[in-house]
């Protein structure tokens, strides 16, 4: 983290919730909140004037709310953004928006305020993360991108825009309805990612076509009510399917499973079909539900080396342990390149331990998981 001192401006409407959310951050000696704005017209002269590190967005407010704030501030006078989300299905699907316009992070506000004391050290980190991402200009008029961001954040598409069909090398470019002839070996693309994972899911997964002949997981970190709507999104996007995990569902060519937040998910084989299976037990020490690590750590115990490892964007190192194993078993593994991470702390721990096989741009990793999946060469 940075030495630097951390200005931060708060917006949202509720003077309660600014005052809250002005002793949480100032616990923090590292952290000071230079204004406050009370909604999205009043946060875009309070950005001009004191020029903050870092902006707390409030979802809902009354008058400019805050996805239409972000958008004017992200075209207009780039900075940070961290959301603040309600814990509604339509506060979920309005943060999964939020993130794929240009916002960095989220933090969930709890439901009610005797949790108030949970939300502090969650935003503290997510606030001091959020300080050190660069930002440049995301404008969109009328559902259209006229610039996107560039610096260490992936391209952003819009909602609303075309997804440009990819370009495989390696295969030749695949039709809609071609099929792919393989004799390949990978029965599983099981993906890890953390923060900055819904916009970068939306790259990797948009050039994944749907004739991809075997099944994607993805544990993506994320609070309960949020994965539901990020698989909806991407689902609309994508060639794939995509969905939120279900006991019991099936691995299935073409279809990418998101792993359900506040559970883990493991694997099993029932008469010779790959299932998920969906529990509250943990069966490592891990700080997360969904774990990365638990859902490698299954994958390897039921497939062993016929996995395909990838790991991308987020902080810490969830994934590390899974991926060893997958490494002992001979298997291969893709990281995100640095540029194009968000937090480079998953891949980091991954790269630096020697155990990624390839080390990838976002934008590449989409047409190389085809490529093995579909030629069962590797040639590094």
């Amino acid at each position: 983290m940075t030495d630097k001192q951390i200005n931060v401006l708060i917006v949202d409407d509720s003077a309660f919730m600014r005052r809250v959310i002005t002793t949480m951050l100032e616990s923090d000696s590292s952290l000071k909140v230079v204004s406050y704005a009370r909604d999205g017209e009043d946060a875009l002269v309070k950005i001009k004037r004191y020029n903050p590190d870092v902006v707390t967005m409030d979802v809902e407010m009354p008058g400019l709310d805050g996805l239409s704030a972000l958008k004017l501030i992200m075209c207009e006078n780039p900075v940070p953004v961290v959301m603040l989300s309600s814990l509604t299905t339509a506060g979920a699907r309005q943060t999964i928006e939020a993130l794929s316009l240009g916002a960095v992070d989220f933090v969930a506000k709890p439901a009610n305020r005797q949790e108030l004391p949970k939300l502090a050290s969650e935003l503290i980190n997510t606030v001091k993360t959020a300080a050190q991402v660069s930002v440049k200009k995301v404008c969109s008029i009328n559902g259209s991108i006229l610039a996107k961001s560039s610096g260490p954040q992936p391209e952003r598409p819009s909602p609303s825009v075309m997804v440009p069909k990819p370009v495989f090398l390696k295969p030749p470019k695949l039709g809609a309805t071609t099929t792919i002839k393989t004799t390949s070996s990978i029965e599983l693309v099981a993906v890890g990612t953390s923060t900055g994972g819904p916009t970068a899911l939306q790259v990797l997964l948009t050039r994944i076509p749907k004739s991809l002949p075997c099944g994607i997981v993805v544990v993506q970190h994320m609070p309960k009510g949020f994965t539901g709507p990020l698989a909806k999104r991407l689902n609309d996007l994508c060639e794939i399917e995509v969905k939120e995990g279900e006991d019991g569902d099936m691995v299935l060519p073409g279809r990418a499973i998101i792993a359900p937040a506040g559970h883990q998910l493991t694997f099993t084989r029932r008469s010779g079909y790959l299932q998920i299976s969906l529990s509250d037990h943990s069966p490592i020490k891990t700080l997360f539900k969904p774990s990365v690590d638990v859902m490698m750590l299954s994958a390897v115990e039921t497939l062993g080396s016929k996995v395909l490892g990838v790991i991308m964007t987020g902080m810490g190192n969830d994934g590390l342990q899974g991926l060893k194993s997958l490494k002992k078993q001979k298997g291969l593994i893709l990281a995100q390149n640095e540029e194009t991470c968000i937090v480079y702390g998953m891949p980091k721990a991954v790269v630096d331990a020697g155990i990624a096989d390839k080390v990838l741009p976002l934008d590449e990793l989409g047409s190389e998981i085809v490529s093995i999946v579909a030629k069962n060469k590797y040639d590094i």
